[in-house]
């Protein structure tokens, strides 16, 4: 994939100002990581009378494919039929825009502390996109960008092949835009019309795309005379989320035709009542989750194994029907600021006889962890080497042995629908491996049958129905069976020892 911005300039305002307004140096190349792919940037040409700026995006379309589970350009009619030789590779899409947004983030902004006047006037650009999807023709291209006030619009259609002209051409065009813009207000445009001519995205698209639709749109998109078609494209039809987009815009439009700020306009509520449901942060659905859990299990003793900076502690002592808590971590630090967020050294001798915070290793024995009604393993088990689970899950479920385990880990299969996460990477640096469902799923199962537990399954997060939730649970219950023969093993060994003694 590839396009190129280029600008001309004078001695007093050479051209070679776009490197600044890029914030990208004309005389180095430089590479950084997309979410699926690879983006290179540099100048086939920098002088004081024309500059020009190409952003190449290498993508790997087989990771792609198996990242994206036909969702996306992988559903696509001519991809379906052969995912694995395509055109993503070469055409314009929203992987461009993505990368716009990752590369020219400050651009993209109009942000340029350097030259702020420049960033803020317009420029003489002229961008070249050589491969772009067009679903609708070339004459849908000139709908979407003559209005925007470029001065050329040349559209040219890519034949199939032009050594069989009667085959006619194919859904490519070759775009070419020419015209005084702000930087901006440009990347803008290819941010949103891009996807919107390819009429597919790469990614799921969620609620947040309407903010970044109106973020990108704003200034041209309100008054724009296809902008129905381009926000329910760019919102891949989600009927819900591109409703919510028009009532956003033409909220914008009537401010602008009177002038007036969009506040002022849309003042039916008071600012004091907050009618809006928040996204509640996946790190708090998982405390809930777990909670909730507990709670139905009956757990008035708690292991939190790996407690870290004290967050479920803290959830947990909130509920009086959990009557001792004890955190458990390997690191000192971590104990240390799990201390002062549980505010110890201040805090009621009642409410302070329910919690202990204890250094310890979770894949060594320790006689002092048995016998509690439930331990939370939470976002614990990828932080192991694959070698280390084994001493793990001895540790826990043959020695400790509670009644309930719960382990929450990350679903590796939902990572394609975190737009910002480069392909291939795990959410977090120090993790050394993320399962899939059925990876977790067989893991799980083999440790309930060695150990005498029966497991079950719990999404935790928005449920996708092709990829999952983000985070998954497994509920371990210790079978009544393996706890008579526990119990019997038990008052053995202690009649032994008093017949020794």
């Amino acid at each position: 994939m590839f396009l190129t911005i280029g600008t001309t300039g004078t001695p007093e305002r050479p051209a070679t100002d776009l490197g600044f307004l890029l914030h990208k140096h004309p005389d180095k190349a430089q590479t950084f990581s997309t979410s699926h792919g690879t983006a290179h940037v540099f100048y086939p040409e920098a002088s004081a009378e024309r500059c020009t700026a190409a952003l190449l995006l290498e993508v790997d379309p087989v990771a792609l494919v198996r990242r994206g589970k036909g969702k996306g350009r992988g559903g696509a009619p001519d991809a379906a039929l052969a995912q694995y030789v395509n055109d993503r590779p070469y055409a314009a899409s929203s992987l461009v825009s993505v990368a716009i947004s990752a590369v020219f983030k400050s651009a993209l902004g109009g942000v340029c502390r350097a030259m702020p006047e420049r960033a803020g006037s317009p420029l003489p650009l002229r961008i070249e996109v050589p491969a772009l999807p067009a679903r609708g023709g070339a004459e849908l291209v000139r709908k979407l960008f003559a209005p925007l006030g470029w001065e050329r619009v040349e559209v040219t259609a890519v034949p199939l092949d032009e050594q069989f002209p009667a085959w006619g051409d194919s859904r490519y065009v070759r775009l070419v835009l020419e015209g005084e813009l702000r930087l901006a207000d440009a990347l803008r445009q290819l941010y949103v019309l891009l996807p919107v001519l390819d009429d597919a995205k790469h990614y799921w698209v969620a609620p947040d795309e309407v903010d970044k639709l109106l973020r990108a749109g704003e200034g041209w998109l309100a008054d724009h005379p296809e902008r129905t078609l381009i926000t329910r494209r760019y919102l891949s039809r989600r009927w819900g989320l591109t409703r919510q987009a028009e009532q956003a815009l033409e909220l914008v439009r009537l401010a602008e035709s009177d002038d007036l700020d969009v506040e002022s306009v849309d003042n039916a509520v008071d600012e004091n009542t907050d009618t809006e449901q928040k996204p509640v942060p996946l790190a708090a659905q998982r405390r809930t989750a777990i909670l909730d859990a507990l709670r139905a299990a009956g757990a008035g003793r708690v292991l939190d194994l790996g407690c870290g900076q004290g967050q479920l502690v803290q959830a947990l002592l909130k509920d009086v029907r959990f009557t001792e808590i004890v955190g458990v971590d390997v690191s000192m630090r971590a104990l240390t600021i799990a201390s002062r967020r549980l505010k110890l050294d201040r805090m009621g001798e009642r409410q302070a006889d329910r919690v202990t915070l204890r250094q310890g290793s979770l894949t060594y024995t320790d006689k002092r962890l048995a016998g509690y009604d439930a331990a939370v393993l939470s976002e614990v088990v990828e932080h192991l080497d694959l070698p280390r689970l084994p001493a793990l899950e001895y540790a826990v479920f043959g020695a400790a042995r509670p009644g309930t385990v719960l382990v929450t880990t990350p679903n590796v299969e939902y990572n394609v629908r975190w737009e910002t996460l480069p392909a291939g990477h795990v959410r977090h640096g120090d993790h050394r491996f993320e399962w899939t469902r059925a990876e977790f799923r067989d893991w799980a199962g083999q440790v309930a049958e060695r150990h005498g537990y029966t497991v079950r399954y719990e999404p935790v997060g928005p449920d996708d129905p092709e990829v999952g939730p983000p985070t998954q649970m497994a509920v371990f219950t210790r079978t009544t069976e393996q706890t008579d023969k526990t119990d019997k093993t038990e008052q053995t060994e202690k009649k032994k020892e008093a017949e020794a003694a």
